[in-house]
């Protein structure tokens, strides 16, 4: 598989390091409220990555971290005047419950930063004691980025453009300034009762440290993979490269890939203009997690995406394609052994193994699964069970990479008795061509997680 390397800027192959296990560090939520669906775009790209390297055989080990530490979460807990741990708490539990409704693959290790303390002290000893990093008169320990030679190779600055000189102690800065950062944040009293005691004095870590110490401690001072969203190449990944080499001396990561940003109706996310959401917004309004996925992945990762409801319409359409096709597929399988795929079936899936190792390009990759599609019902009537099950193992092997398709649909859940009530009133309404009550029905069975389709036969429900 070949993909973009923002460091070198060009489309490589990845190879692993060793073991055939591809080694990835990807930055995860700060914890300080529940994510919204901007972060669920890097997350996603994550999760099609890590599902990628799966698929062309290769093993991963992946560490995500939690920033429970930082600015926004000390103010956000001594705000509501509970204790730092308790206040991340709400939202790490959060953070997983909307992972796992977007099926994005747990990652190896989560490790938040408040639990690697000792870790990120040591890490800021070894700077300190080589010359690149100082303590200032407050207790703060500061890395010098004129001492290392290097700072600025990924985000490619040129510093002769550039404010450089000042101190950032700030956990994120204007991307314009250049400045000596924070390794070590000295008490203040703004902090209340967070702090540690270190070789400085009371304090914490900066955001940017806790991020090289966590990577190296799980992967190694040299792994394959780091990835993010683009707003994290600049300060944030350019300070963890110059922490982590600087400290040992050896290459810190030799692949770097990053998503672009998510705007919501053409706009920049914003809560003055209404269109800021989070996932549980979405399926408060009755969407669903795969739903919400599909849009999300729909696009190349390193192209803007434009999330609009209407995008989401058209997800539950296409979604709905794929399930018929898929259901009349296992029904003609009939749980038979799989025999050979049919030339139109094999030819899919190449196209869209391409696809996806072309540096994750997802929308081609859709466009194979919806070859599929057209070819499975084009040729429905000449399919017997054997190579019906060979088919539907193409679909499964495309689902292994999109993790949208729905399966087993014979063996979904029985409908509940609310659900069946609702239905009941829907049909009387459209019996009675009550169109309005009939879409509010099919509104609030949606936004109980079924999805209710109509036909010549009448209406028929599914889970979503």
């Amino acid at each position: 598989m070949n993909v973009y390397n923002s460091l070198t800027r060009r489309v490589e192959p990845l190879v692993p390091l060793a073991d055939n296990t591809i080694r990835l560090y990807t930055c995860g939520p700060t914890v300080y409220n529940f994510a919204h669906i901007g972060n669920f775009r890097a997350y996603t790209f994550e999760d099609i990555l890590r599902r990628v390297i799966q698929f062309n055989g290769m093993k991963i080990r992946q560490v995500m971290n939690l920033t429970d530490v930082d600015d926004k979460t000390i103010r956000g807990a001594n705000a509501q005047g509970v204790a730092l741990t308790d206040y991340t708490k709400t939202y790490k539990d959060a953070f997983f419950a909307d992972l796992k409704k977007l099926n994005v693959q747990p990652a190896e290790v989560y490790p938040a930063a408040t639990d690697h303390i000792p870790e990120m002290i040591a890490l800021v000893e070894k700077l300190v004691a080589k010359g690149i990093a100082y303590k200032s008169d407050d207790g703060s320990v500061y890395f010098s980025v004129t001492k290392f030679p290097g700072y600025g190779k990924l985000a490619h600055i040129d510093f002769d453009n550039q404010r450089t000189g000042a101190r950032c102690a700030a956990d994120e800065y204007d991307k314009e300034n250049v400045g000596d950062f924070a390794l070590w944040k000295a008490w203040e009293e703004s902090d209340g009762p967070v702090g540690w005691d270190s070789p400085w004095g009371r304090g914490r870590p900066g955001w940017h440290i806790e991020c090289s110490a966590m990577s190296m401690k799980y992967l190694g001072e040299t792994f394959d993979l780091h990835t993010g969203g683009i707003d994290n190449l600049f300060p944030h990944h350019e300070n963890e490269i110059a922490q982590a080499e600087a400290a040992t001396g050896k290459t810190f990561v030799n692949t770097w890939m990053h998503c672009a940003h998510l705007r919501v109706n053409g706009e920049k996310m914003s809560k003055s203009l209404g269109n800021f959401f989070t996932l549980r917004d979405l399926i408060e309004k009755g969407w669903s997690g795969r739903e919400i996925r599909y849009v999300l992945i729909n696009a190349h990762y390193r192209s803007g995406l434009n999330f609009a409801f209407t995008a989401l319409e058209d997800a539950r359409k296409a979604l709905a394609r794929v399930d018929a096709c898929v259901d009349a597929v296992e029904k003609q399988a009939a749980g038979a052994a799989a025999g050979t795929a049919p030339d139109w079936a094999r030819g899919a899936l190449d196209a869209f193994t391409a696809a996806v190792n072309d540096d994750l390009n997802v929308p081609k990759a859709f466009a194979a699964l919806f070859g599929l599609v057209r070819e499975a019902n084009s040729h429905a009537a000449a399919l017997d069970a054997a190579s019906a099950a060979a088919v539907l193992e193409v679909f499964r092997r495309m689902d292994t990479v999109l993790g949208v398709v729905f399966f087993g649909k014979a063996e979904k859940a029985e409908v509940p008795a609310e659900i069946q009530a609702l239905l009941d009133q829907r049909a009387a309404a459209r019996a009675a061509k009550n169109w309005a009550e009939s879409d509010r029905l099919r509104d609030e069975i949606a936004a109980a997680g079924w999805l209710v389709k109509d036909s010549k036969a009448g209406q028929t429900v599914a889970k979503k």
